[in-house]
């Protein structure tokens, strides 16, 4: 279920936290979002929960079909294969910003970061580590210091989620943090060009591991059970 949020939350309160269970793999794509059960698990009005839903449909987390109702977007392999070009253009720029930025303050904080990644890996928290492979590349959007850029990863981010959601992945979670790693001793040694090459071939293992000869619904009738 969605996570808490401090007593009187805005839509933007709500929006958050509903985004933050579809990265956290808790909301699975398909799963009806209704209204009346939003409104009673975070004590507001149905209008307040529509104005969160309408700003997570704007972000493609959500899709709004009439006489419907709400539901987690469901991205096709097309849809998803776009995704992952488009990251892979911005992150390429983001490396490099990153790389010219970075501080030792920076690295510092990337490095508890990575800590956290390996607790979570080897603790097996299925749900930590996704939100925590996920927020890595934020990090390095924040640090690069451009805002434009960190909210369109941080949608991209929360779209991939979905998508690896919809067509699992068999991939070894831990690459992908051993890849986090070799990247940032590139950066760490001030080395833009291989840094450039690690996330790009990142993005691309990532995007290889995804099995788009079949899709799933997840376990959405059990979330949608509990959100009735």
């Amino acid at each position: 279920m969605p996570q808490e949020v401090h007593t009187d939350p805005s839509a933007d309160d709500i929006a958050k936290a509903i985004a933050a269970a579809i990265v956290a793999h808790k909301l699975p794509p398909g799963t009806r979002l209704r209204e009346e059960a939003l409104g009673r698990v975070y004590k507001v009005s149905r209008t307040k929960v529509r104005a969160a839903l309408l700003m997570l449909s704007k972000d493609k987390l959500i899709q709004i079909v009439p006489d419907k109702g709400a539901f987690v977007s469901e991205p096709d392999a097309n849809e998803a294969r776009e995704v992952y070009a488009v990251r892979r253009i911005l992150e390429a720029a983001m490396a490099r910003e990153f790389v010219a930025r970075a501080r030792p303050a920076d690295y510092r904080r990337i490095d508890a970061h990575l800590a956290a990644e390996r607790r979570a890996l080897e603790g097996g928290d299925v749900q930590a580590r996704n939100q925590l492979l996920g927020h890595f590349h934020i990090l390095l959007a924040e640090v690069a210091g451009n805002s434009v850029l960190t909210g369109m990863l941080r949608e991209l981010s929360a779209r991939s989620a979905v998508i690896t959601m919809l067509y699992q992945s068999s991939r070894d979670a831990s690459c992908s943090s051993r890849e986090h790693h070799a990247f940032i001793e590139a950066a760490r040694a001030g080395d833009a060009e291989r840094a450039c090459a690690l996330m790009d071939a990142h993005l691309d293992h990532v995007q290889a591991s995804l099995d788009f000869t079949q899709g799933g619904r997840g376990d959405s009738d059990l979330v949608s059970a509990l959100l009735r």
